[in-house]
């Protein structure tokens, strides 16, 4: 099989830390040190912010700790003293020393002495939880040089990156997994989807230019390196026990069914814990996936279970997030279950994958509701639920044709058919639309910016009801209230919309800045969000006429069609736009989808 060259990864996220670290050469700060878990991703980051610059590096090996000044064997005389080492490298005005936990003791001593002595800027490098000399963790404990503790790589982060390396779209809940099995570390990360690549096991999902990952874990080297913990275990009673562990997932086994000194020693060494109920479960999730995968067909069959034997705990776990989303308090679910049937490519049933994607849709993730909706059509094609929150994702990221094959030639009833005209710019059928009597369809007619219509109908002294109430006031202090209660609550989403609500509502300026700079930001974090509510973000200073307008003439209707669309005059769309260009500064028709377009985030 022919090799494929491997190339280094785009840059992406950690804009703070990467800002810290360009900082930290200026004038009147020695240095800094960046310290973070192996595989984080310290060095790039580094590298990346010293882009560019003039320095020089040093670094750390496993084989020269016992030779003195081995990283700075290219610096360097062969033969040196510690004091004659601090006198030449001044000349140096900016060192990196990589692994500094790695250094030799004279090296060590170095760094230490050019941190105390100041005229040579440092930004040293080590892993978090390995054994390094006393010289170099004095840097940050003795507060020579300031200390940037890198966490791992958010989800989000690892998501931009994770379709950076993988040179496609993956759909949500294959970055999820990725996310979950690497822990943020990102070299792990790395061999996984490229084996997952080039091993043919990503695969297109109807309908969508995205490309999802289901089935076993691919035990590659990298894999398999991170798993000996587990997978050289020699004890044959620890074995065992590891074993039956990973068979069990993703339920959580009773610690009365193992021997209590096995999984005391196997705790000791960090590879099982215990949950909040005592139950054990394995301490990486990567273990899992590895063990199983490397079980042989027969080990397997005698530990593998009844394949029913989840249908309980879907169960359970269905009812436990419907009642969460009754309560609309929808903050991150701990739902294994699904996740990993989904995973390992087992049908999820219709009735779950429903209630994930409403849970989903609720937090503001569009694209991983549409990406529930499509596995439980997988399972039951004729699914209406699953079909109704796959419509509702796709007219929520105002994308209306995609809602329209959504709905497969059916047509739209209750609130796919609102959000379906929301999505075509078609206010006017959201306001005179019925709802029905659910909870979030009636809190549509608010989120649309119709609260009047349903202002009685909300359940008294609710969150939805009191966000009805101020918006009919047009109370901004009281919408930006309703907000952080509904951010708090994770509804990100109808956050984002109720902050969006609150800018044209303040009659402090400064207030509805804050409100504007909220509403982006929580905006940002609901990726593909384009409902009525955003998109006056940033046309708010027009009138509700002109951003119906100028809404259907961005996503690319004429202005007859517009016309006749909202039972208008050719002459009349004309002048709302001409008005509408002048407000924006838009310099013809042209400029109105940037305009239309919500702000979203960059990767560094």
């Amino acid at each position: 099989m022919q090799k494929t060259l491997q190339l280094p990864w785009p840059f992406t996220g950690r804009e703070e830390e990467l800002e810290l670290v360009r900082r930290s050469p200026a004038a009147g700060r020695h240095g800094i040190v960046v310290t973070g878990p192996a595989g984080a991703g310290k060095t790039r980051l580094v590298t990346e912010a010293l882009r560019g610059t003039e320095c020089v590096r040093a670094a750390g090996t496993p084989e020269s700790r016992g030779i003195p000044f081995a990283a700075f064997a290219h610096l360097l005389p062969e033969s040196v003293t510690l004091h004659r080492a601090v006198q030449l490298l001044p000349a140096v005005r900016l060192l990196f020393v990589d692994d500094a936990h790695l250094l030799d003791d004279a090296s060590a001593a170095l760094v230490h002495q050019l941190a105390v002595h100041g005229r040579t800027r440092l930004v040293v490098v080590a892993t978090d939880g390995a054994p390094a000399p006393g010289a170099v963790s004095r840097l940050w404990t003795g507060e020579l040089l300031p200390r940037l503790a890198l966490e791992p790589l958010p989800a989000a982060e690892t998501a931009q990156l994770a379709v950076a390396g993988a040179g496609r779209a993956l759909e949500p809940l294959t970055v999820r997994r990725l996310h979950r099995l690497c822990r943020g570390d990102l070299r792990l990360l790395r061999a996984l989807l490229d084996a997952v690549r080039d091993g043919g096991l990503l695969h297109r999902v109807p309908g969508t230019d995205e490309w999802a990952w289901r089935g076993p874990v691919p035990v590659t080297p990298a894999v398999r390196e991170h798993a000996a913990p587990v997978l050289d275990r020699t004890d044959p009673d620890e074995r065992e026990t590891l074993d039956r562990l990973a068979f069990a997932e993703p339920l959580a086994a009773d610690s009365d069914a193992f021997d209590l000194c096995v999984l005391e020693r196997l705790e000791a060494a960090g590879l099982i814990r215990l949950d909040e109920r005592h139950h054990v479960r394995l301490a990486h999730p990567l273990h899992g996936p590895a063990l199983r995968a490397t079980a042989g067909r027969l080990r397997t069959r005698r530990l593998a279970g009844d394949p029913g034997r989840h249908g309980p705990a879907l169960t359970a776990e269905a009812a436990g997030l419907s009642r969460r989303i009754t309560e609309a308090d929808v903050r991150a679910p701990a739902a294994p279950v699904g996740e990993w049937l989904a995973a390992e490519g087992h049908p999820v049933p219709a009735g779950y994958a429903a209630v994930r994607a409403r849970y989903a849709l609720l937090r503001g993730e569009l694209r991983e509701a549409a990406a529930w909706a499509r596995e439980g059509l997988r399972d039951d094609a004729g699914d209406v639920s699953c079909r109704t929150e796959l419509v509702l994702a796709a007219a929520q990221s105002g994308d209306a044709e995609a809602a329209r094959e959504a709905l497969g030639g059916r047509d739209p009833e209750g609130r796919a058919a609102v959000w379906l005209a929301a999505a075509r710019g078609d206010l006017d059928a959201t306001e005179h639309a019925e709802p029905d009597t659910d909870a979030l369809a009636l809190y549509d007619a608010v989120r649309l910016g119709a609260p009047e219509a349903v202002l009685d109908r909300l359940p008294a002294g609710g969150l939805f009801a009191e966000h009805a109430a101020a918006l009919v006031r047009r109370d901004g202090p009281a919408l930006d209230r309703v907000a952080a209660r509904l951010e708090e609550r994770g509804l990100l989403l109808f956050a984002a919309e109720a902050y969006a609500q609150a800018v044209p509502a303040h009659r402090d300026p400064l207030a509805a800045r804050t409100s504007r700079t909220r509403a982006v930001a929580l905006a940002r974090r609901c990726p593909g969000a384009r409902t009525p509510a955003l998109s006056g973000l940033v046309l708010g200073e027009l009138t509700a006429r002109q951003r119906q307008i100028v809404t259907l003439a961005a996503a690319g209707l004429s202005n007859r069609q517009i016309a006749e669309r909202l039972t208008l005059s050719v002459r009349t769309v004309g002048n709302h736009l001409y008005s509408a260009y002048a407000r924006l500064g838009a310099a013809d028709r042209g400029s109105l989808p940037w305009l239309v377009e919500l702000p979203t985030a960059q990767p560094a």
